[in-house]
C-alpha cells in the first residue's frame, strides 16, 4: 500500500527499543515511531506503554524518499483531525509533518557560500 504524509494508519507493534517502537503497517512495510513521537512529555521507558502485538493508530510523518523508511507518530493522532486532503499550511493545529524532499545534499551548498562567508570573517578581524 503507498502511504502519504499526514495518512492515519492502524498497525501492529512488532518490537520494542530504547529509543522508539517499530510498526507493520502491512506484510511488506513497517515503520518507527521514535520514542520523542509516543506522547506529549517526556517518556522514559516504552516497554510500560507498548507491548509487542499491540494495534496502534500512528500518522505518517515522514518517508524518506533514498532509503523509503518511514516516521510515524502516535502524539499527533488525538490533535489532528485528518482527511485525504493536503497538509494545509497556517492552520491554527500545529502540524509536525516534515520532509527531506527540499534538501541540498553534497558539498555544493557549503562550496557555494563559503566565499560568503570568508568575507565576514574578513571584516571581523578587520
Amino acid at each position: 500500500m503507498p502511504y502519504k504524509i499526514g495518512q492515519l494508519v492502524t498497525g501492529t507493534v512488532t518490537g520494542i527499543q530504547p529509543y522508539g517502537g517499530f510498526i507493520k503497517l502491512d506484510e511488506q512495510t513497517q515503520g518507527l515511531v521514535h520514542i520523542s513521537e509516543f506522547k506529549s512529555g517526556i517518556v522514559k521507558d516504552l516497554n510500560g506503554e507498548l507491548k509487542v502485538g499491540d494495534q496502534v493508530q500512528v500518522i505518517v510523518l515522514d518517508i524518506d524518499q533514498y532509503t523509503g523508511k518511514i516516521s510515524l507518530s502516535l502524539r499527533q493522532v488525538g490533535i489532528m483531525p485528518l482527511k485525504d486532503t493536503p497538509i494545509i499550511k497556517n492552520n491554527s493545529v500545529k502540524r509536525h509533518f516534515w520532509t527531506n524532499y527540499h534538501l541540498d545534499y553534497g558539498f555544493e551548498p557549503i562550496a557555494l557560500a563559503l566565499p560568503g562567508w570568508i568575507e565576514e570573517a574578513k571584516k571581523r578581524i578587520s
